[in-house]
């Protein structure tokens, strides 16, 4: 790499080569690509269809089917369904159904119940409504039994519950053009009637299992992490796992849900195993009780202010003060625009597009050897913190944030088996086979995410079926096709929040609020203009489609080199299904720009309200 001389000022003496970095990294995404990507996974279903059931119900649940109508029905009771029911409730609509298919609201934080759980963003940003609801989390990052109840209060403060169709699936949803309504299909029977329909499915929800040879022939005892056994392990999310006292237990995965149950597995298990691919990026936590000098320095408004603050900070913005101060901010101040625009000031001028480059890429390879420094400095065995390093860019994965989850490795009862990117080989009735070494275990747990790349139809679960029959499997065939990441042509009052076509922000429940308030705004403009259906016109849904893939190009680049992952649909980074498929590339800050004009206008171009 030929750096400019100006970036060399800035920048000082370099402490390692920039062009031998690349070349590991490259080397290192190389090896772990697969021929079959994202089908490396199996559906659960069918002999797998365990792994996807509620443990945290009571069994023997029975209602009688439903044969009403409401004017809206929301599919999915996780923030974004509970952002919605507010926002909605807020703008007047009474008529609200939830239909959720686990026993309780929550999404995510509902499944995720396993030993260490919290969320990594701030809680005062992360957790929605905190004014509204005059709540302030204990913690600088909640742990999920809070956030869990948390989602509860919101439900309840808006009158969720009411009306509500939980341990209930969605098996079909249709439109009936004579009565301009959907049909609503569920597992219970039910066959009801809703003017609107706002899909909150998130893709969080849905447990996808290695398609590892011999996984159903292990007879060990197996779960998911998002369906956490405690009637086996012992315990509860604070820990104390005394049911794996001298258990061998053998773990697949080392994501950002592993990393946070890794500790309290290796603090009770007789033997623990863990079987990585790739190794996180894991950087300081530093989680702290909640100081109430500070809770009674608060304003009105002082919220939405924060998450603006953070918002503008981790995409590239800059502000006079940083509200947050954490990892994520530390991280974006040295990758971003940020980076640039002090740079640009310490140079009196503005930097070129080769130099912007360059700097950018020379901080992140600056961060991830102190990333990679901080794993050498605290695991004692130096072959073992060798394992523990990520080799590549900051953001080919979700860096992780964690105290306890390094030192973890200096147990003796904990062994780290590296697949240096391989994986696991087969599966056997007692053991973990990697390499031709078997490793014999009594519990295996899966920490292998959520179906984050495949289709949307298939992670809901059912097809979408809207004017004239269209499916919208069919519709969304050659990738998503939305206008705003909300409405499809073909399907009438019918809106889709969360990861179509929209913005992704770190703090996904900011950009769910977003999308909620857009939604009730049209919904209640519809309302004051007497109309009955909403429909986005198929050439505004194809000049917004055009400007996503258009936008989608800018870091299509970036996610070819990375090491592969659910963010670049494990090494497929053209998948149009996949996490970070067409979203909107000119980032959130932008896209909520958009949003919030196009609402100003008033006209609701690009609709067709009949």
């Amino acid at each position: 790499m030929q750096i400019h001389a100006s970036i060399e000022e800035l920048m000082g003496e370099f402490d390692f080569d920039p062009d031998a970095l690349k070349t590991k990294y490259l080397a290192e995404r190389d090896k772990r690509i697969r021929t079959d990507g994202i089908e490396q996974y199996v559906e659960v279903t069918a002999e797998y269809s365990r792994y996807i059931d509620d443990p945290y119900i009571e069994p023997g649940f029975e209602r009688e089917p439903l044969f009403d109508e409401v004017e809206v029905v929301i599919i999915g009771g996780g923030f974004g369904g509970l952002l919605a029911g507010a926002r909605l409730r807020e703008a007047g609509f009474e008529d609200i159904r939830v239909i959720e298919k686990a026993g309780d609201f929550g999404g995510t934080w509902y499944w995720n119940r396993y030993p260490g759980a919290m969320c990594d963003v701030e809680s005062y940003c992360y957790l929605p409504l905190l004014e509204e609801l005059n709540y302030i989390p204990k913690h600088k990052y909640s742990f999920a039994p809070e956030i869990l109840e948390h989602s509860k209060r919101i439900a309840r403060r808006y009158n969720l519950y009411e009306n509500a169709c939980l341990q209930t699936g969605v098996v079909e949803l249709r439109w009936d053009e004579s009565s301009a309504r959907w049909i609503i299909k569920t597992d219970r029977g039910d066959r009801m009637k809703a003017q609107y329909v706002a899909m909150a499915n998130g893709p969080l929800s849905r447990p996808k299992l290695p398609g590892i040879p011999g996984i159903n022939d292990c007879k060990g005892y197996t779960f998911h992490t998002s369906r956490w056994d405690y009637s086996y392990t012992g315990g509860d999310s604070s820990g104390g796992l005394t049911g794996l006292t001298g258990k061998r237990v053998g773990i697949i995965g080392t994501g950002a849900t592993a990393v946070q149950c890794i500790p309290h597995l290796g603090e009770w298990a007789e033997q623990l195993y863990v079987f990585q691919r790739t190794p996180s990026s894991i950087d300081v936590r530093n989680n702290a009780e909640t100081d109430p000098a500070w809770v009674e320095s608060l304003e009105s408004g002082w919220q939405q202010q924060r998450m603006d603050n953070f918002n503008i900070l981790v995409n590239g913005g800059d502000q006079d003060e940083d509200l947050v101060g954490d990892g994520w901010t530390d991280i974006f101040r040295n990758l971003t625009r940020v980076a640039v625009t002090l740079a640009g000031r310490k140079l009196g001028r503005r930097l070129n597009s080769e130099e912007r480059a360059q700097l950018l890429e020379l901080s992140d390879y600056r961060k991830m050897n102190q990333i990679r420094n901080r794993a050498e400095n605290i695991v004692e065995d130096p072959v073992l913190a060798e394992a523990l390093k990520p080799w590549y860019r900051q953001f080919c994965k979700r860096p992780c944030f964690h105290d306890e989850y390094l030192p973890t490795y200096n147990r003796p009862n904990v062994t780290l088996v590296d697949t240096h990117g391989k994986g696991v080989e087969r599966l056997t009735e007692n053991a973990v086979v990697v390499d031709g070494t078997s490793y014999e275990i009594d519990c295996l747990v899966f920490a292998t995410g959520f179906e984050v790349g495949t289709s949307y139809t298939r992670r809901a679960g059912y097809d979408i079926i809207g004017r004239g029959g269209k499916h919208l499997s069919d519709h969304w065939s050659e990738g998503l096709r939305t206008y705003h990441g909300l409405q499809s042509h073909g399907f009438p009052n019918c809106f889709f929040l969360g990861f179509t076509q929209t913005a992704i922000t770190v703090n996904v429940p900011h950009a769910l609020n977003e999308q909620a308030k857009h939604v009730a705004y049209i919904l209640s403009e519809s309302r004051a203009r007497d109309k009955q259906t909403i429909e986005v016109t198929a050439e505004a849904e194809q000049d917004y489609v055009d400007e996503i893939r258009r936008l989608s190009r800018l870091g299509a680049r970036f996610y070819a080199e990375c090491t592969p992952g659910y963010y670049n649909s494990e090494g497929e980074p053209g998948n149009r299904s996949g996490f970070f498929s067409e979203m909107y590339g000119a980032g959130p800050i932008q896209f909520f720009k958009v949003l919030e004009q196009w609402r100003a206008e008033g006209s609701l171009e690009g609709l067709d309200l009949r």
